[in-house]
């Protein structure tokens, strides 16, 4: 048996790189984390009729990189991305302003690589995706965290940001907003903030990147006209996906863009192409079955988050505040000052529970300190009224709270 030393790669690894990634180990026992959705509510038998037909009718068009429809995607995807874009969010495009992509997280990576350098600044809402915050601090990108309230980014704080930034002789590289199910907090931008930004957008040549990944859920179904519809002038990128609506694993996303940075972020799109199979199945399912499944879906999710508020009510009363999202898969609590959600997300994991700690999703690190997300998509009814019991007496034992004469009925701000 050899007894030479194994190869080093330390020495050889460049600055800059992220963390190592912990090796998997499964998912907790109690799993509130990540953007998971309702296992019980994928389609699945529809799914499978849908891949059995694409496959028997187009099947050899697999032997082409594209399925001879082009850099851009599956033709028929498209085509349906411009009919519910237009009756969903009020944008009119055709299919070649659309690009298909693996998952918002390539759209993000695309309009980035596109756009930003070293050194340049953003502007985006201080509590946020994580992917988003994430791909910015790697590249260098200073992320200027823009308040928000029940309505979403507020426009006093984002033209202050403006006219500061201006007066510096910055010009900020994009406004990037969720304005439509905001991640985390589910908040809905209304009709008149999104003219304001559009407003501020041209007055000061920041163009706006709008991501409407989770916009299709929507608890009463009706949602102001994307950003991008209402700007007729242009200097709107959307960007948007099927990981909420349809499956996660299956990593289909999409943009739509005007052709001068659609045909830059196609000279960056390297991979021969997203997954083409998923592409033709997702446009055989969602042509006749996308207007009955969202409603569906959406039922069972404002199930689960009832149970997960009438939970934390019972376990933490008072010590848990919350918005009631008008949407989404996320729930985005606030424990008392003194609970470092970073801290319990060691101690929780440890007890089989795993949340979001709030600082992940923040620019500003001490206002989320004590907030953590809970994604309530996928646990059943009944692990998410257990792991809110394990996390409550987690919470209790590292930190004092929730105190147990505290756990009355808290009434949820609406």
């Amino acid at each position: 048996m050899s007894t030479a030393a194994r190869f080093d790669f330390a020495p050889l690894l460049p600055a800059g790189l992220p963390a190592p990634a912990a090796r998997w180990t499964g998912l907790a026992k109690y799993s509130f984390v990540g953007g998971n959705n309702d296992p019980d509510q994928v389609p699945v038998d529809q799914l499978i009729e849908a891949v059995t037909a694409v496959l028997r009718r187009e099947g050899k068009t697999l032997a082409t990189y594209g399925l001879a429809s082009g850099p851009q995607g599956y033709r028929p995807l498209r085509e349906f991305l411009t009919r519910k874009l237009k009756r969903d969010a009020g944008i009119g495009c055709t299919a070649d302003d659309i690009l298909i992509v693996s998952g918002s997280l390539q759209a993000l990576d695309l309009v980035n690589q596109t756009l930003l350098a070293r050194g340049d600044t953003v502007l985006i809402e201080q509590e946020t995706y994580q992917g988003s915050l994430n791909r910015l601090t790697r590249l260098g990108v200073n992320a200027v965290g823009i308040p928000l309230d029940d309505e979403g980014m507020r426009m006093d704080a984002l033209a202050a940001a403006l006219a500061d930034h201006k007066r510096r002789g910055i010009t900020p590289k994009y406004i990037y907003t969720i304005p439509t199910v905001q991640n985390p907090t589910g908040s809905i931008l209304p009709e008149t903030r999104r003219a304001e930004m559009i407003k501020l957008s041209q007055e000061y040549g920041v163009p706006i990147f709008e991501d409407d990944c989770y916009a299709d859920l929507i608890w009463n179904g009706q949602r102001p006209p994307a950003i991008y519809a209402m700007a007729p002038q242009g200097g709107v990128i959307h960007i948007g996906s099927f990981s909420k609506s349809i499956a996660p694993a299956l990593r289909v996303g999409f943009i739509v863009a005007p052709w001068e940075m659609m045909s830059r972020m196609l000279a960056l799109k390297t991979d021969a192409g997203s997954g083409a199979l998923e592409q033709m199945v997702l446009a055989e399912y969602c042509a006749p079955h996308f207007e009955t499944h969202v409603p569906k879906l959406t039922r069972g999710l404002r199930a689960k988050l009832d149970t997960l508020m009438e939970a934390l009510n019972e376990q933490f009363g008072t010590s848990a505040e919350f918005e009631d999202p008008k949407g989404g898969i996320f729930l985005w609590v606030k424990l008392p000052d003194n609970v470092d959600t970073l801290k319990l997300y060691q101690a929780a994991l440890a007890a089989g529970v795993a949340i979001n700690p709030g600082p992940e999703w923040s620019t500003d690190k001490a206002y989320a300190g004590s907030r953590l997300r809970l994604c309530f998509a996928s646990p059943s009814h009944e692990q998410i009224r257990e792991g809110v019991a394990v996390l409550a007496e987690v919470c209790r034992k590292e930190f004092g709270v929730p105190e147990r004469s505290a756990n009355v009925e808290k009434r949820v701000r609406t």
